[in-house]
């Protein structure tokens, strides 16, 4: 599995949302796509990183960005989540795993001294022509949208 760098085109990909819409992410072409990998919907860390960029969403939107969500979790799943906080963006099911794969965001994690597989949480920038132009690897779930703008500002 590749690690994706600043630089590399984005994989495109095709899968659908929580209202059970096909996403196209070279459909976003001419935009700059904040596209950031979560383990679960409905839980601390996710919900916390979901709501920060939901609280910036206009912000972001006005300086010309779109953010998608991507996690395992399916369709039904992602309405929950969406309708339970008010999120305004698209949550993508990657189900069959075919995203985070391409993404290199599924691996091995382990939690209370047990290891399992799962989405590691990952945030990548795309710029308007497909390509990666930010990689954030430690991401700060509580102010999730502040810290991509401080670092797309430096």
């Amino acid at each position: 599995m590749a690690t994706l760098k600043v630089g590399d085109m984005a994989p495109d990909f095709t899968a659908n949302n929580q209202n059970q819409e096909q996403i196209k992410l070279s459909s976003y072409r001419g935009k700059k796509v904040i596209l950031y990998f979560y383990p679960k919907d409905n839980t601390p860390g996710c919900t916390a990183e979901a709501c920060s960029f939901r609280d910036n969403y206009q912000s972001l939107q006005s300086q010309g960005f779109e953010v998608l969500g991507v996690s395992v979790d399916d369709e039904k799943s992602h309405k929950k989540f969406e309708s339970k906080f008010d999120l305004p963006f698209n949550l993508i099911a990657d189900t069959d795993k075919t995203i985070v794969e391409a993404y290199g965001v599924w691996g091995e994690k382990s939690m209370y001294g047990k290891t399992y597989m799962g989405t590691t949480r990952k945030t990548f920038v795309i710029d308007e022509e497909g390509k990666i132009a930010l990689v954030v690897d430690k991401v700060d779930t509580k102010n999730s949208s502040q810290q991509l703008l401080d670092l797309l500002n430096n």
